[in-house]
């Protein structure tokens, strides 16, 4: 009976957590505009009471009391709610499929333009520009890459990278078909290195929030990786359609290798270009 009685009370207490995480989410949305009421349970848990404890708050409740009444303290966590883990040339096989797969079709336009969505601190945009360069046709693309994190859209602005990176940055760029010698690209000065401004003159980074905002331009090609792993289906398909909406015909859009249009509703509007590196094209 005793452990019948102490799992009834683990239940309730899960039960009332949960509701607590609602309530803290809808008075987040409330008062600062930012929505994340469809994000992946599991990873919103864990973010929030990493938050809280370091506030050494005992319940989400007393987390949300204060939350709201500290708009310094929203800043933090939106920070922790941010998604910023991010190389060059990361998952070296997905820009060697690029360049071998699509670049083809870009070199055929007139103009390109690409979004890269949730960019983080831009080693992603700036990748795609020094893979463009490499394959000439970086004067005639537009790169817009956007966040909803503004902080580190500045740092992405500064096109300034750890010198502790390079050498994992190095071998990415290796494995991903690189042309040249890497360390061309940028300069070194004590413990960063600066990347070459001619990579930065065609990229646009802007905020943007995948979940409340909508489309703002029509794109060739949108690369959105590792991000939608961390909203559940229906903030899913709704960011599927924002990429659809923003897509021209047989435009292409590239996801995280965990990530598949599967799941998106109407998948059947997309052709599968690979299926390893997850590059799909708009076909209806």
């Amino acid at each position: 009976m005793n452990h019948l009685l102490q799992n009834q009370t683990e239940n309730e207490d899960e039960k009332t957590e949960q509701i607590e995480i609602v309530l803290i989410l809808e008075a987040i949305y409330q008062k600062y505009g930012y929505d994340f009421r469809n994000y992946a349970y599991s990873s919103i848990r864990r973010r929030l009471w990493y938050r809280a404890q370091i506030e050494e708050m005992n319940t989400i409740s007393e987390f949300q009391s204060k939350l709201l009444r500290e708009p310094a303290l929203m800043k933090v966590l939106l920070k922790d709610f941010s998604i910023n883990v991010t190389e060059m040339f990361r998952d070296p096989g997905f820009f060697k499929v690029f360049r071998s797969k699509v670049v083809p079709v870009l070199r055929e336009l007139p103009y390109i333009r690409i979004w890269h969505a949730g960019c983080s601190s831009g080693e992603e945009a700036y990748s795609m520009a020094i893979l463009l360069h490499e394959e000439g046709i970086y004067e005639k693309t537009q790169i817009y890459a956007t966040d909803m994190d503004e902080d580190i859209l500045e740092r992405a602005k500064s096109g300034k990278i750890s010198l502790d990176h390079m050498k994992q940055y190095t071998k990415n760029y290796q494995q991903a078909g690189g042309t040249k010698e890497f360390s061309e690209y940028y300069t070194v000065k004590d413990n960063y290195v600066t990347l070459n401004p001619f990579l930065k003159k065609n990229i646009i980074f802007a905020h943007h929030n995948l979940v409340t905002d909508h489309s703002f331009n029509e794109f060739q090609v949108i690369i959105c990786r590792n991000v939608l792993i961390y909203f559940n289906k229906q903030l899913t398909n709704r960011v599927y359609d924002l990429f659809y909406d923003s897509l021209s015909d047989n435009g292409y859009l590239g996801l995280g290798s965990k990530e598949s249009i599967n799941l998106y509703n109407s998948s059947n509007t997309y052709q599968e270009i690979d299926l390893v590196e997850r590059i799909y094209k708009k076909i209806k």
